[in-house]
């Protein structure tokens, strides 16, 4: 029997953020929550209404990409559910397989519906660790602070841009084996069905675009919240030494290991702060607030799930994801 082992990302959450409350004091959490103000939350979830749009606007393409029906409306409110049980669930991750699941179930094909929901996470993922590389070489102030040549962290990133690359060499030499020999062994399979997916639902003609340009703007605005946090947390420092430390946050807060988003977004945070002569109080207080603030901001997926479980209460139908599929 297989071991549930989903309980050690939210464990390793925790111990980020008890080794963080051990070195830098109850303090430093407790001042970032004090000086967050009305202007602050304000601008944040103002900002949260543009990202939750455009971020909707990517999964209608891709899902449409995919061959399933979401309408924009739907995945707006589906988008900011999914954000609301992210933020206040553990691991990070629950709303995005929800969101998922209630699509593929509405659409009858669940296994359509989460796929669409993995393609569209990864294409912003993917934007998003472009711009933050493209952001780190032409910022060569930060790169050095933060990682200094023969550092672990150097090494560390220097491990993980061969790894890619050896990944994708991998995927396209057994892409092109099992064409020109017609294998039909379970790796190619899962190869040619992924190259499938990529191709209709992230790099087609009427795809792409407006997947590129919906990932760029979210992740603007997600950096524009951490600099809006940073400011509430008494950062004075110049956006464009924030800006590469934000985006370093924002690849942090990516990683499954936290408790409703709490841990490596403040862990990294001290650290890139600590490296960049910030200080890591710095760092911890603006991960604080922007924590606060996208909470708050998330609010409107609560207000979601009320009313669909009022629905449901009069209806007296089981939750289904009707409306996620033709919305």
């Amino acid at each position: 029997m297989q071991r549930d082992r989903s309980w050690l990302g939210p464990l390793a959450g925790l111990m980020i953020v008890a080794l963080l409350l051990w070195r830098l004091g109850v303090g430093t959490f407790v001042d970032a929550l004090r000086h967050l103000d009305a202007w602050s939350v304000a601008a944040g979830a103002a900002i949260a209404v543009l990202t939750t749009v455009c971020g909707a606007w990517r999964w209608v393409l891709v899902a449409r990409g995919l061959g399933a029906e979401l309408s924009l409306r739907s995945a707006v409110a589906e988008s900011y559910r999914s954000q609301f049980l992210n933020v206040t669930l553990p691991g990070g991750m629950l709303g995005d397989v929800h969101r998922g699941v209630r699509h593929g179930r509405g659409g009858g094909d669940l296994g359509l519906g989460l796929r669409s929901v993995v393609w569209e996470r990864s294409a912003g993922q993917v934007v998003l660790a472009v711009l933050t590389a493209g952001v780190l070489l032409l910022a060569p102030g930060p790169v050095s602070a933060l990682f200094p040549p023969g550092s672990p962290a150097a090494t560390a990133l220097t491990g993980l841009a061969v790894v890619a690359v050896l990944l994708v060499t991998a995927l396209a030499v057994l892409t092109v084996r099992g064409r020109r020999h017609g294998a039909a062994n379970g790796v190619v399979r899962v190869v040619r069905a992924v190259g499938a997916d990529v191709r209709a639902g992230l790099l087609g003609r009427h795809t792409w675009p407006g997947v590129l340009a919906g990932s760029t703007v979210v992740v603007a605005g997600h950096a524009a919240t951490f600099v809006v946090a940073a400011r509430a947390a008494g950062v004075t420092a110049p956006v464009t030494q924030l800006l590469p430390l934000a985006l370093i946050v924002l690849v942090a807060m990516g990683l499954p290991l936290n408790v409703a988003g709490w841990g490596p977004r403040e862990g990294a945070a001290a650290w890139a702060f600590g490296a960049a002569g910030l200080g890591a109080a710095g760092g911890v207080g603006t991960a604080v607030a922007y924590g606060v603030i996208v909470l708050v901001a998330s609010l409107p997926g609560a207000a979601v799930l009320a009313v669909a479980r009022r629905e449901r209460r009069r209806s007296g139908r089981p939750e289904s994801a009707d409306g996620a599929a033709r919305g």
